[in-house]
């Protein structure tokens, strides 16, 4: 099915086109295989966790050309603001290979790169307050998606729940040791507070948005540590909200709000 219809796409290439191809799991991996067996096209694969004989990679958040003669360090993605997380550099990869057969210069591609600021709602940084960062990753409408922005932190404060998709949860929980703790909003909040609390992990049913964020910033802001609050919710939005960017540009109104409330404390003082 999807697999066969992507597969599809790059059998209709010929000579002079381009290739780029993932091969980070199985599936695009034999995909590579057979495609560059066909040989009737520039092959580029792309990985974010190996380094490789050709196309372009990213170890350690270093991004690498290695489609010339030789290996070519091109970016350190850990300065790109906009491009966090492992899979992020999977994406940059991506984006500076298709740059590059399209004839961009490699330092142009790599400036693109660093100064890429970023999609709303996809791990997008809303805020700060004091120590504390704000996240907001609310396209996160289920566990898988959100799994990519809980694997780019190592100890974050989660506001999750919603309208619950199938398997809710469970297949997080070797990312449950990385959250201080969670605060739970919407449908799934009770089914979401029993799995935690099996796994031993802090929760609140925060019920709405604002408490949730509210809790979530008295916590974090009482360790005087550095700290991020992580809205990827792993659930759709439409117990509470009309869509997913609804949901976000909620979470962003309220930190917004609590910047403007920190700022006037901080006159006060």
């Amino acid at each position: 099915g999807y697999i066969a219809a992507k597969k599809r796409i790059l059998l209709n290439q010929g000579k002079g086109d381009t290739a780029i191809v993932g091969v980070d799991d199985s599936y695009c991996q034999q995909i590579c295989t057979e495609i560059t067996a066909a040989n009737r096209r520039t092959i580029w694969p792309i990985s974010a966790g190996r380094a490789m004989g050709r196309g372009v990679y990213a170890l350690s958040g270093v991004l690498y050309d290695a489609t010339g003669d030789r290996v070519i360090e091109v970016a350190d993605l850990l300065r790109a603001p906009g491009l966090p997380g492992k899979h992020n550099w999977q994406n940059a990869a991506a984006a500076y290979a298709a740059a590059r057969a399209l004839g961009v210069s490699m330092e142009d591609a790599a400036a693109g790169l660093i100064t890429f600021p970023g999609l709303a709602h996809r791990m997008e940084t809303v805020g700060q307050v004091g120590r504390v960062k704000f996240v907001n990753d609310s396209k996160a409408t289920n566990a898988d998606a959100a799994r990519q922005a809980m694997s780019a932190y190592p100890h974050f404060y989660w506001i999750a729940g919603g309208r619950p998709k199938a398997g809710g949860i469970d297949s997080l929980a070797d990312l449950f040791p990385r959250v201080a703790k969670a605060y739970l909003i919407g449908e799934a909040a009770n089914d979401f507070a029993d799995v935690l609390e099996q796994h031993k992990v802090s929760c609140a049913v925060a019920g709405a948005m604002s408490s949730a964020v509210m809790a979530a910033f008295a916590d974090a802001r009482e360790t005087g540590e550095d700290a991020i609050i992580l809205l990827s919710p792993a659930c759709a939005s439409f117990d509470q909200f009309p869509d997913f960017e609804a949901r976000g540009d909620a979470f962003r109104e309220i930190v917004r709000e609590l910047a403007i409330g920190a700022r006037a404390e901080s006159v006060r003082a």
